[in-house]
């Protein structure tokens, strides 16, 4: 499902894996770090505290990625705010209104349906909307396959 406006990215994907293992990988940190790539070692997912951890994706082993949790619902919800593509290390991209991201997940007859959002696009600053809107869509396709490969 490619559902989005302007304001909001959804993924969608049907995952043979038992619920509990597909939340596990979302809600352990290390696990979530290890198929998304990026550095969570020795770091919990808490709402209200910031997990942060150095991408792993050769080009981008300088940016610091960084959560912030929002909500953990086990075996249902996990949700946090960050800044979309924000890759300029030069740049303080800590004034700028950060997006939520939600995993949803439900059981259904055959495995675990992910439904992936991440809303807020519009409170990006104008002069690199498109783009973080653009790259996170790619990057979002991309993730959901990630998973797909590390539950399945």
């Amino acid at each position: 499902m490619n559902a989005s406006s302007t304001d909001r990215i959804e993924r969608e994907i049907l995952l043979k894996a038992p619920r509990a293992k597909v939340w596990n990988a979302l809600a352990d940190a290390e696990s979530f770090g290890e198929w998304f790539g990026v550095k969570f070692q020795g770091q919990r997912f808490v709402p209200g505290q910031t997990t942060q951890g150095h991408i792993t994706y050769p080009g981008y082993e300088h940016l610091l990625a960084k959560f912030v949790v929002q909500r953990l619902e086990p075996q249902r919800l996990l949700s946090f705010h960050w800044h979309p593509y924000a890759v300029d290390p030069d740049k303080d991209y800590s004034q700028e209104e950060p997006t939520l991201v939600e995993f949803i997940l439900e059981e259904v007859e055959g495995g675990t349906l992910l439904r992936v959002i991440e809303s807020g696009f519009d409170k990006v600053p104008a002069a690199r909307r498109e783009e973080a809107f653009r790259m996170n869509s790619d990057g979002w396709d991309q993730q959901i396959l990630n998973i797909q490969r590390y539950v399945e």
